[in-house]
C-alpha cells in the first residue's frame, strides 16, 4: 500500500455523522496508530518515522480534538472511539491493520479487536489497562496532582510522561500534554470515557497476535496493569522497560520502537 507523504489530512465520517480527521504516511502494511486521552494525532510525531518506512501508517483525531467534530450530544466511549477508526479505513479502503495504541489509544484498540477482529492484524498495547476488575488503581496523590490548577497540572503531568533526563536532552515540544484545541467540554468527555472503559471480562476472546508493552516506573497507569493484561489476553506477550514513565516510546524509544517492529515482522498479515 502506498499514500502520498505529504501529511495532507482528510476525513472519515462516523455513524453518528461526525468528521473524523486522519492522516496516511508511508509505504507498506497499514498501521493504526491510537493516542492518549484527550490528544490529536500528533502524540505519534515524535517517533511515527520509527514504523513509516516499514508501513502505512494512520493517525487519527478523536472526536473532540485536531481536525474532528466535537458535537455535545455525541457517544464519548472507548468503544466508540474503535468505531470511528473503523470509518477511517473504511474510507481507505483498508481491509485489515496492525493496531498499536498506547494509554487511552489502548484502551480503543482493545475494542478493535474485541469488536471488529478480521479488521486487525496484530495488536500491540502500551502503558495501558483492561479496566473493570483488572486494574492496578493511579496513586491518589497522581490524581490529585492532575486536579490541579493549570500550570501545576502540566508539571505533574510532565513528569509522569517523562524522567528528568528526557526532558534535559530533548527541548522540543512534548505532545503528549493533551490538545490545547480542546473544549473543557470535549476534556471532561476524554476523561470519562477512559475511566469508564471496561473490557476486563471480554479479554480471554482476543484472538489476534498481542504484544503488551509497559514502563516499570508508570505512575499514571501502574505496571500491574500491563502484566494484568499480558496474562489475560491468550498468548500475549509482555515487554517492561525498566525505570521507564508512562511515554516509555519516548524515553526508550530505540528499544521500544525496535520491539514493536520485530513483532508486526512476525506476523506479516495474508490477505482478508
Amino acid at each position: 500500500m502506498r499514500t502520498d507523504r505529504s501529511g495532507s489530512g482528510r476525513h472519515a465520517t462516523a455513524q453518528d455523522g461526525a468528521r473524523i480527521g486522519f492522516e496516511a504516511r508511508g509505504t507498506g502494511e497499514p498501521l493504526v496508530l491510537l493516542a492518549g486521552q484527550a490528544n490529536s494525532r500528533r502524540w505519534w510525531d515524535p517517533v511515527r518515522a520509527d514504523f513509516a518506512s516499514s508501513y502505512t501508517t494512520i493517525t487519527f483525531d478523536y472526536l473532540g480534538t485536531g481536525s474532528s467534530d466535537g458535537p455535545k450530544g455525541a457517544e464519548w466511549s472507548t468503544r466508540r472511539f474503535a468505531r470511528d477508526v473503523i470509518a477511517v479505513l473504511d474510507e481507505l479502503g483498508v481491509t485489515r491493520a496492525h493496531v498499536y495504541g498506547t494509554s487511552m489509544g489502548g484502551r480503543v484498540a482493545q475494542w478493535l479487536a474485541l469488536d471488529h477482529p478480521h479488521r486487525v492484524g496484530a495488536l500491540v498495547l502500551g502503558c495501558t489497562s483492561g479496566g473493570g476488575d483488572g486494574t492496578v488503581p493511579t496513586d491518589p496523590d497522581v490524581i490529585r496532582a492532575l486536579n490541579t490548577d493549570t500550570g501545576t497540572r502540566r508539571e505533574a503531568l510532565t513528569d509522569l510522561m517523562v524522567g528528568p533526563h528526557r526532558r534535559w536532552s530533548h527541548t522540543g515540544p512534548l505532545n503528549l500534554l493533551g490538545d490545547a484545541s480542546m473544549s473543557d467540554h470535549a476534556r471532561r468527555a476524554h476523561r470519562r470515557a477512559s475511566a469508564a472503559h471496561d473490557a476486563w471480562a471480554a479479554l480471554p476472546t482476543i484472538g489476534r497476535p498481542t504484544l503488551v508493552l509497559h514502563g516499570t516506573a508508570d505512575r499514571l497507569t501502574p505496571p500491574g496493569n500491563g502484566v494484568r493484561l499480558a496474562e489475560r489476553i491468550p498468548g500475549a506477550q509482555l515487554r517492561l522497560f525498566g525505570g521507564a514513565r508512562h511515554a516509555y516510546f519516548l524515553e526508550r524509544r530505540q528499544e521500544a520502537s525496535a520491539a514493536v517492529l520485530a513483532f508486526l515482522a512476525s506476523h506479516t498479515m495474508t490477505p482478508a
